[in-house]
């Protein structure tokens, strides 16, 4: 059978590794896993041409930088225009980090974080500070059970194609 997913088990544990020591380089790689630097180096800008790696930058912690408090604001928008003059709004404002689309009640669903629970408010009033926003809805996580994490999805996915 043809791989649906595009990676393999080797390609998964150089994933692995990358994520669990992301400064050990592609000659760091090729000796943990036991294989040539040129294949590991391939496997790399494969994963990077196709997306599966979208990024190699750091991951950085918004709470050391003075951002403790995380919400998720969902945003209803007047849709004659587009999400695009909302998006292109929500992208000036440093701490929105992500913006997602959604079906159901809400139009998009925003993370944003903020230095304590009054910044917080400053940030949503920014955040509905546009003609096209006609509501928002804000919820404020408490508490982080589970960062993201890809590392079992990129197992799955190496199974899969084994199949």
């Amino acid at each position: 059978m043809a791989r649906q997913t595009g990676i393999d088990d080797l390609d998964a544990r150089l994933i692995t590794l990358l994520s669990e020591q992301p400064q050990i380089g592609v000659l760091g790689a090729s000796r943990a896993l036991g294989v040539a630097r040129g294949t590991v180096q391939a496997r790399l800008d494969r994963l990077q041409s196709t997306r599966v790696i979208a990024s190699l930058a750091p991951e950085v912690d918004p709470g050391a930088l003075g951002y403790p408090v995380t919400a998720f604001c969902t945003l209803e928008i007047n849709q004659r225009q587009g999400h695009e003059p909302v998006v292109a709004h929500l992208e000036a404002i440093p701490e929105v980090l992500e913006i997602h689309s959604t079906t159901g009640r809400g139009d998009l669903i925003v993370r944003v974080v903020a230095r304590d629970n009054a910044d917080l408010g400053r940030v949503i009033d920014e955040i509905i500070d546009d003609v096209h926003v006609n509501r928002a809805s804000t919820s404020i996580a408490l508490v982080t059970h589970m960062h993201l994490r890809t590392g079992p999805l990129v197992r799955k996915a190496a199974e899969r194609s084994e199949d």
